[in-house]
């Protein structure tokens, strides 16, 4: 079986992702080798592969629900924005060259071969292939040379199934609208609808149902209920009020929301520790006393640090730790942590020098190439074993003697090290910084520091079992494929992947 399915949604925001998720697990279940695919992905979310490229977190999910390690293939393009109208364009893993947006727009067509290459890489090695098409099929401003949506469906030869969102109302006008929009060619390839986020009774949606079947003479396959889940999200339209957790918890942690915030999705995991009441925090905000501040990475360090200042957030943080408050800054934020970061070559930013909040006593520099790896190591404050991905332009050094580094590496994408060092720790270790993505997914070294900080407050440590966090993201996978597979028609999925288009 060499067969292939494409996702493509009505807007931003409706599930693509989640359901393409949901597929990936499904098929695997169901005895079938599987990939997901995803042309173009414009994220700050991003993921190490084991060839050390650097690859769309959404794709890296899919990977993992398909029980396979994540590679280039599955998201040959990765756009990461540096500001409004700029952003890093990421080729094969590999970072390719800063450009505008118009730029990227003339240059996308070049890609084409590229795209099918990688995708025909997939299908040899597949049973089926899962593909998340980005936005919407329907901006008729971007149709022409389109690499993501139609033109990756023709390209490929794959069926669509078209995704709305009835939670944020207007779902029969957003699916009609988006099919009307489309050449005759492309509304052919839409062989069934999914209703996403469905709340209510099912009896009084089933006319307007029949009406847009009737409409749009395309068969609505699936009704999907309104759930929670603790997945990884896109950062394109995040419900970040999903992340603020436990309230009940007896330990505050909370993350400064920068502007151009990365890999938020570091912190998914402080929703499983009960004792911990966890929240995001946005620059204009009181953050109060808390027991942790974690500054979390930036694709644009600089930047944010400079508007983190103008907006009182490093008196804020300052303040608090000197009452007591841990810091713990990941990647970018390790970097504003430091005395000072450098941009001699304008790498990130067109400011070449600027000051940082001096808890730690380290200095980086901006360089042209980047640190992608795998790595795994040791931790030298409570001597747990620590893994995680590195992304960084910057060279994060200790500018004085006598401070530890938090983490000695010994293996970077497979490849044995002899205890190079990462991240530092202050003399009276209340304040880290590392640029290990993912050190809090490392649950023994996760509560130790957690106890740590309980005990500083003068509360007892709070002794729960250590949780596997892989473990549990594996029951978050089967949960989804069981709420999606009992709400959709299976046998119609597997049907239109029969189709000869």
């Amino acid at each position: 079986m060499k067969k292939s399915i494409m996702l493509q949604g009505t807007a931003s925001s409706v599930g693509k992702s989640i359901i393409t998720t949901a597929l990936c697990r499904i098929f695997t279940q169901d005895g079938y080798n599987v990939s997901p695919f995803k042309s173009q992905n414009m994220s700050l979310n991003s993921y190490i592969t084991y060839e050390g490229h650097e690859i769309g977190r959404a794709q890296a999910m899919q990977a993992e629900a398909s029980r396979k390690a994540p590679s280039f293939r599955m998201n040959p393009i990765l756009i990461k924005p540096t500001s409004d109208c700029r952003s890093q364009i990421i080729v094969e893993g590999v970072v390719k060259e800063n450009m505008e947006a118009t730029e990227y727009y003339k240059y996308k067509s070049k890609l084409k071969e590229m795209i099918k290459s990688n995708f025909d890489e997939l299908l040899k090695e597949s049973d089926i292939v899962v593909i998340e098409g980005a936005g919407s099929p329907a901006e008729i401003n971007l149709k022409k040379d389109d690499i993501v949506n139609m033109g990756v469906a023709k390209m490929t030869k794959s069926p669509v199934v078209l995704i709305g969102d009835i939670d944020r109302g207007g779902v029969f006008a957003s699916i009609y609208g988006t099919i009307m929009l489309l050449e005759e060619e492309e509304r052919k390839l839409i062989k069934g609808i999914i209703i996403n986020k469905f709340r209510g009774s099912l009896e009084l949606l089933k006319p307007g149902i029949k009406m847009l079947e009737d409409l749009v003479n395309i068969p609505v396959i699936g009704v999907i209920p309104y759930f929670t889940h603790n997945l990884e999200d896109e950062d394109s339209a995040t419900d970040w009020d999903k992340y603020n957790g436990n309230p009940e918890g007896d330990l505050e942690v909370v993350v400064i929301k920068l502007p151009r915030i990365s890999n938020f999705t570091d912190f998914n995991t402080f929703k499983l520790h009960r004792d911990v009441k966890f929240r995001f925090v946005n620059l204009n905000e009181d953050i109060g006393n808390p027991d942790l501040i974690i500054l979390p990475g930036s694709k644009s360090t600089i930047d944010d640090l400079i508007l983190l200042k103008e907006r009182g957030m490093d008196k804020q943080i300052l303040e608090a730790h000197s009452n007591g408050s841990y810091v713990f800054g990941v990647c970018g934020g390790y970097q504003m942590l430091g005395n000072k970061v450098k941009d001699p070559l304008n790498a990130e930013s067109s400011i070449k020098e600027v000051e940082g909040l001096s808890l730690l006593p380290v200095e980086t520099t901006f360089r042209q190439t980047k640190t992608t790896t795998l790595s795994k190591g040791y931790d030298n404050v409570f001597n747990c074993n620590i893994k995680g991905y590195e992304i960084h332009m910057g060279k994060t050094e200790l500018v004085e003697q006598n401070y530890l580094p938090l983490i000695k590496i010994d293996m970077r994408n497979g490849l044995n090290y002899y205890e190079v060092d990462d991240g530092a720790v202050n003399k009276d270790r209340t304040v880290f910084g590392t640029y290990f993505h993912g050190i809090f997914d490392n649950t023994e070294f996760t509560r130790n520091l957690l106890n740590k900080i309980r005990e500083s407050r003068g509360k007892s440590r709070f002794n729960e079992e250590i949780l596997d966090y892989s473990k549990y993201k594996e029951e978050q996978y089967d949960n989804l494929a069981k709420i999606v597979r009992e709400n959709i028609d299976l046998k119609a999925i597997y049907a239109i992947m029969e189709e000869v288009l």
